[in-house]
């Protein structure tokens, strides 16, 4: 189906992309384009690098061109939006990097959003990404929770952890919107939204209706 949305998860990670599946499942309705959530069977068990949103570029490109005739959108699930400028230049059809709409999304939400990220050694590739969109001044602060990928299957230590950080962003830097860092956080956006108080923003689903106004706008342009 040529208005199809396929949401690629860029690690190996099954539960993750689980996690997307049910967060993006909202946005499923009657007449509206399917949603596909698909692993990356090549990607790492998680994106905590650099190193490793660069691996996922080549399997990304190659993935894409397997299903671009047979899809109007795609979006990149992974916070550091690996490879979505090659990604642009491969396809002709829509693509959308999570943490950019993501972030976009916060602007129309708050004054000043701050990050959840999983590890310390996020926090500086989200900064240079905040940087490069020029959107420093609307950023509060970005502060990780200390979990990695692997450890994000813990729902009551992670909550827990979400919220603290959470309401550190909200009391000590005032951030009056938070985005999730992770799309491996997916699944506890309603939660943390109750406990902090504040909207969340989770960027898989903020990606997600951008695709879906695309392709039902027309603007998933044609095969070449």
């Amino acid at each position: 189906m040529r208005d199809r949305i396929v949401v690629i998860n860029p690690n190996s990670t099954e539960r993750v992309t689980a996690g997307i599946d049910a967060a993006v499942a909202p946005l499923r309705m009657t007449g509206g384009p399917p949603i596909e959530c698909v692993t990356l069977a090549a990607g790492p068990p998680g994106i905590e690098s650099q190193q490793d949103a660069d691996a996922v570029i080549a399997p990304l490109l190659e993935y894409v061109a397997s299903r671009h005739n047979d899809t109007g959108a795609f979006v990149i699930a992974c916070y550091s939006d690996p490879g979505l400028h090659s990604v642009r230049e491969a396809t002709r059809r829509p693509v959308y990097g999570i943490a950019e709409c993501g972030l976009t999304a916060a602007l129309t939400r708050g004054e000043r959003f701050g990050v959840l990220s999983i590890l310390a050694s996020s926090v500086p590739r989200h900064l240079r990404y905040v940087r490069a969109m020029g959107i420093q001044s609307r950023l509060a602060a970005d502060l990780p929770i200390g979990l990695g990928i692997a450890e994000l299957g813990d729902d009551t230590r992670v909550l827990s952890r979400m919220v603290s950080v959470g309401e550190r962003l909200r009391d000590e830097f005032l951030a009056d919107v938070l985005v999730m860092g992770c799309a491996g956080m997916a699944r506890f956006r309603a939660r943390v939204e109750d406990a902090v108080g504040v909207p969340v923003i989770e960027p898989t689903q903020a990606a997600v209706i951008m695709a879906i106004g695309a392709v039902r706008l027309g603007g998933a342009a044609p095969t070449h």
